[in-house]
Parts: C-alpha cells; sequence; structure tokens
C-alpha cells in the first residue's frame, strides 16, 4: 500500500479541486477515493509490478519496438482462447501491442459493432469470459505484448441495466441519461449539435412512444448517450475503467471522447468539461494502475486533438489517432499529389516531441474525407466535386485506379460518403488476382508495401489491421447476413483467412511476398533507433508532385525515407550532400541526390 499511498496523496488535492469544480459533491468525492483503494487492493502483484517498471520508464511506449495490431477476436480466431493460441503467429508478425476490439457484451443486432454495450463487466458469450480475458492478457504479458481495448463510455446500450430500469420510469436511472417528455429541449438541441450519421440515424434524439419521452440518442438510436452532470454515472463509469484495468488491460482506448459532455446551446463537442474528465481519469489511472495508457479517440486534425494531450503539467491522453494524416494518404494515392501530405506532416512534426500518435493505414471504420479544403482550393480541387472523385477513385471508377470497395452513409443531397476497403483491395490487389495478371499484382503489392514503409516512418506508433499483413482482400460475404448487410465497413472486417496465412514462408504467393516484405520493414525499424517517436522528423522537398521525402535524426543517426506515389518512375531531385548513404532494404549505397526511384517505390536511406 506503500505506493498507492505515495501516489494518492501526490495527486489527490487536484483529483478533488477537479471534482468539486464539476460535481460540488464531498460525498461522492469520498466515495471515489474509497473504491480506488479497493480496486488497487484487487490488482493483482504481477500487474503492480509492472506498474512499477513503467513508472521507472514513463518512455516505455515510445520507443521503436512498439508495432501494433487491430482485430476482431471472433474474426481472428473465434474467442479468446483462440487468440491465446495464435501468439505464435502474432510473434512472427512483429506486433507487441494488440487492440481486440470490442468484446463486451452487446444485444445481436444492435451492437453497432460492439459499441452498443450492456454489461460493462461480462464478455460476450460467443468470445468468452471474464476469466479467459485475464488468461490472454497474462499470456500476453509474459511475451511482452500489451493489450488494448475500447472503454465506451458516451453512452450504453438501450438493453443496459441502467436503460431498462430508465424506461420502468425510475428517476435515478432516468437521471444517467437524457430524458424530456416533450420535443421542446430537444428541438433546441438540434439547433445546435451537428448529426453523426445524417442518413442511417438522423437526428441526436430517439421516441419512446410506451414510455412517453425523448431520449439523447447522438450515433444510433440503441446508443443512449450518458449525462457525465451526473456525478454517478462518472463515478460508476470509473468503477468500469478500473474494473477493466485490473483484468491486465495495458492500453484503454476511451471511444468518441469529445463528445461525452453535453451543454444546451453548444456543439456538444469538445467542450472543456470533457478535458475535466479526461484528466480525472488520467489521474485515477495514475493512483490506482500507473502503468495502464490512455489512448483517446479524437477525430481531427492533428492541430485540433492537441489539447487532448493536455499539457506536460497536467496531462490527459498518452496518445492519440493521427486521423487526418490517414484519409489524406489515400487522398494521395488517388491524386499522386504529396503536397497536402507534406504540408499536415510539416503540422504533425512541429508538435511537441512528447505527443505520441498513433499512425494506420485503415482500421475497423470508414474511410472520411475530412481533408483540409481550403488548402486543396488553392490547388483548383474543389470540396464536393473532389470527394466525388475520391469516392469514385476507390470504387474503381476513375482515374485509371485498381481499387475496389463501397461507400459507407451515402448521401445523395450533400453528395458526401465514406469509403470501405481492405488496405490489399484499395492497392488493386483483389482486381489483379480477379483478373489473374501478374503485372498489375506486382505493382499493387509495391504500392501496399511502400504504403506501409511511409506509415512506419511516421512519428508514432504503426498500427495494423489484423489481415494487411498477408494482403487480405475485401469480404463481401457480410451481404448475406441480415445483422451486417447495411453496414458496407463489414466489408474490410472480414474474417481471417488461416489457410492464406500458412502461405507466409511461400515467396511464391501474394501472402509470402507481402509477409517477407512487411517482416523486412518491421525488423529494421526495430533495429534503428532513428524511429524511436520522439526523434526529430521532417519533410524534405523532392520538386515532383508525387514523391514525398521524409527525414530523421536521432542521437547523431538520419535516416531519408523517399517514397513514390506515382505508378512512374519518378525522380527525387534532393540534395543532401553530408556524406554517404545505404540503403537499408538492399544493402546498395545510394547517394541522395537526385534519386531515381522505381514507380510505387521507396528507399531507407541512411546516413553512413
Amino acid at each position: 500500500m506503500e505506493n498507492y499511498r505515495a501516489r494518492f496523496e501526490r495527486h489527490h488535492d487536484e483529483l478533488r479541486w477537479l471534482y468539486m469544480e464539476l460535481y460540488h459533491n464531498g460525498s461522492m468525492f469520498a466515495e471515489l477515493c474509497d473504491k480506488m483503494e479497493d480496486f488497487y487492493k484487487e490488482r493483482n502483484q504481477k500487474l503492480k509490478a509492472l506498474d512499477l517498471r513503467r513508472e521507472e520508464d514513463p518512455d516505455w511506449y515510445r520507443q521503436n519496438d512498439m508495432l501494433g495490431m487491430m482485430f476482431y477476436i471472433d474474426n481472428f480466431a473465434g474467442n479468446m482462447k483462440g487468440v491465446e493460441g495464435k501468439l505464435n503467429y502474432i510473434e512472427q508478425c512483429n506486433v507487441n501491442y494488440i487492440h481486440l476490439m470490442p468484446f463486451l457484451e452487446t444485444p445481436k443486432g444492435r451492437s453497432d459493432g460492439g459499441y452498443a454495450v450492456s454489461n460493462f463487466r461480462k464478455v460476450q458469450k460467443n468470445l468468452g469470459s471474464m476469466e479467459d480475458l485475464e488468461s490472454l492478457t497474462a499470456a500476453c504479458h509474459k511475451r511482452g505484448i500489451n493489450v488494448c481495448m475500447d472503454f465506451v463510455m458516451n453512452h450504453t446500450s438501450e438493453d443496459h441495466e441502467w436503460a431498462k430500469k430508465a424506461r420502468q420510469g425510475d428517476g435515478e436511472y432516468m437521471s444517467r441519461y437524457f430524458f424530456f417528455d416533450n420535443s421542446y429541449l430537444p428541438s433546441l438541441y438540434e439547433n445546435t449539435v451537428p448529426q453523426v450519421f445524417p442518413t442511417t440515424a438522423p437526428g441526436n434524439f430517439t421516441w419512446l412512444p410506451e414510455e412517453g419521452h425523448f431520449v439523447m440518442t447522438t450515433f444510433y438510436p440503441y446508443q443512449w448517450d450518458l449525462n457525465y452532470k451526473n456525478p454517478r454515472v462518472f463515478n460508476e463509469m470509473m468503477y468500469n475503467f478500473l474494473y477493466l484495468a485490473d483484468r491486465g488491460i495495458d492500453i484503454i482506448r476511451i471511444d468518441a471522447v469529445p463528445y461525452i459532455w453535453k451543454e444546451l446551446n453548444t456543439s456538444c463537442r469538445n467542450l472543456p468539461q470533457v478535458h475535466t474528465i479526461v484528466r480525472m481519469m488520467r489521474i485515477i489511472s495514475e493512483i490506482v494502475c500507473p502503468g495502464v495508457l490512455l489512448l483517446g479517440e479524437v477525430v481531427m486534425e492533428p492541430e485540433k486533438v492537441v489539447p487532448y494531450f493536455g499539457t506536460v503539467e497536467k496531462p490527459e491522453c498518452h496518445m492519440l489517432y493521427n486521423v487526418t494524416t490517414m484519409a489524406t494518404t489515400w487522398h494521395t494515392v488517388a491524386c499522386r499529389d504529396v503536397r497536402l501530405l507534406k504540408r499536415q506532416l510539416d503540422i504533425v512534426n512541429s508538435l511537441p516531441k512528447d505527443y505520441v500518435f498513433l499512425n494506420y493505414l485503415r482500421c475497423h471504420d470508414d474511410i472520411g474525407w475530412g481533408l483540409d479544403y481550403d488548402t486543396l482550393l488553392q490547388n483548383g480541387m474543389e470540396e464536393r466535386s473532389h470527394k466525388q472523385y475520391l469516392n469514385d477513385y476507390f470504387q474503381g471508377y476513375a482515374g485509371e485506379s485498381n481499387s475496389r470497395g463501397e461507400l459507407y452513409n451515402a448521401d445523395p443531397i450533400t453528395g458526401d460518403a465514406r469509403f470501405c476497403g481492405t488496405t490489399a483491395s484499395m492497392c488493386g490487389v483483389e482486381k489483379a488476382g480477379f483478373e489473374q495478371d501478374e503485372d498489375a499484382m506486382e505493382k499493387a503489392i509495391r504500392l501496399d508495401v511502400m504504403l506501409h514503409a511511409y506509415m512506419f516512418i511516421q512519428s508514432g506508433i504503426p498500427v495494423l489491421y489484423g489481415g494487411d499483413e498477408i494482403g487480405q482482400v475485401n469480404d463481401y460475404a457480410y451481404k448475406e447476413d441480415p445483422d451486417k448487410v447495411a453496414d458496407s465497413r463489414y466489408i474490410h472486417r472480414g474474417a481471417m483467412n488461416w489457410k492464406l496465412a500458412e502461405n507466409i514462408s511461400d515467396a511464391d504467393t501474394v501472402e509470402g511476398r507481402l509477409f517477407e516484405k512487411l517482416n523486412k520493414l518491421e525488423k529494421i525499424r526495430k533495429k534503428e533507433k532513428v524511429f524511436v517517436s520522439n526523434a526529430d522528423t521532417w519533410t524534405i522537398e523532392t520538386w515532383d508532385p508525387a514523391v514525398l521525402c521524409i527525414g530523421r535524426y536521432y542521437e547523431g543517426e538520419k535516416l531519408i525515407g523517399i517514397f513514390n506515389f506515382s505508378e512512374f518512375d519518378k525522380t527525387a531531385w534532393i540534395n543532401e550532400t553530408d556524406g554517404d548513404y545505404i540503403e537499408l532494404i538492399s544493402g546498395e549505397e545510394i547517394k541522395p541526390i537526385g534519386v531515381n526511384i522505381p514507380a510505387y517505390g521507396f528507399y531507407y536511406l541512411k546516413k553512413k
């Protein structure tokens, strides 16, 4: 208890001040403190020892050996025991951080991919049990693998125990949500609150005819927004948070962070109270389970997500997603024009090195085209027509595209839509395989590998989507499932094809070619210290719109990455005259002066 007492004393005053500022409720604060101590006592000795090691090395997650992989448990290996049985494969992928997509109990057919939680302390039956989760996390820790899970704190399922009691008219539980007995206040909210899914789930409220009330439902009608103005909601959700941390979770992804505080006459996004709540979560974590990281899901431009890191003195999230750069990467593929991407990387590179971003080419969600259209307009790209072009390109209809995929949430009135597809399908692997075109397949694999090489050189932690390491393509089987057919995001959430995964050592297969090339990149990244998160990083002008060049420098070591986003051979007109360089993939000596780079090719040039 000595370590706990010291941490509690260190943080108590700030936690109390924040809590009382928000809730003005001393008895609820006292209850929170008592429960925090209970959860610490319940935390097992191995996790407490891990906490201490991480406290002594606070930069442990900023190293160049961090590589993530995200997957749905059932799609990847059936259930949690199945995942435990696949840890050898995960290690073969050089992965030491797995993000288990939502696995808590959700109602069948109304789960939103697992984000409509009906019980925060129960695993979906088909995936296993809490005991299985603890077994999995313990097995991962023995191998040095970190485990991430989603914590959905903005809302619960309408089947949650609280929601059921609220439906019965229990005032205590109604106060945990936003209930209104007439349309007046909901209509005022609608005046200022944007819609998340205007076509599939219009509006921000749902009418409950049997109860005679409206309830706030920002996302889907079966997901009821929690009212964090009620301290009971905050306390109980923190108890759920600590319960899950005690099961051995290392990284807790806070879903939909900007939405968790609602205020009339605002957008109900990014309000100051959100930061108070996240800061309190960080403090509670640092007292009870300091080895646990907070990952914030904040879908905005890098410079606008910065407040969610907090400050050096009062940090909030440890890590955030680099969402805009992901979307801009695919814009760059479609346009063969790196100017916008270069500008956004310059913004990220200018931020403090303490900030850690998660970088990815795709995730479980769709790709929304939230690009910097003010900048694009200067290049002659108007928003609506450009979004149309991007969606046409990635469906394979425009721009000499080889991509395949489907739209999500297409709005015929605004012309807006999002895109769904696996990395391999967007790079042309699906089309080349279907047409049995070996030349096209070679080009598709080169594009796929180049994009991963570019992702690995960005500042932060790279995350693969499970199956991308073997080039899995779109899975259209979701159309035959009545619970999934309306949601085209399932096209890139297909089951892991373990038969194809058996080919990873066969260089004559697509899987083997991709796996071997990515494996080499991953090992280079872990070997070269210049890939640490807090290295100096900058872009270099290439004088060719299709070629991106990125420099990295750390403790006397320098690396230059050159990436050709075009299907044509190009020259990077750079002029680095500070010595000799060696290309890390081929071992060839290449001077970084007017570098010829093949179609969809890349180089990692390290200064000798």
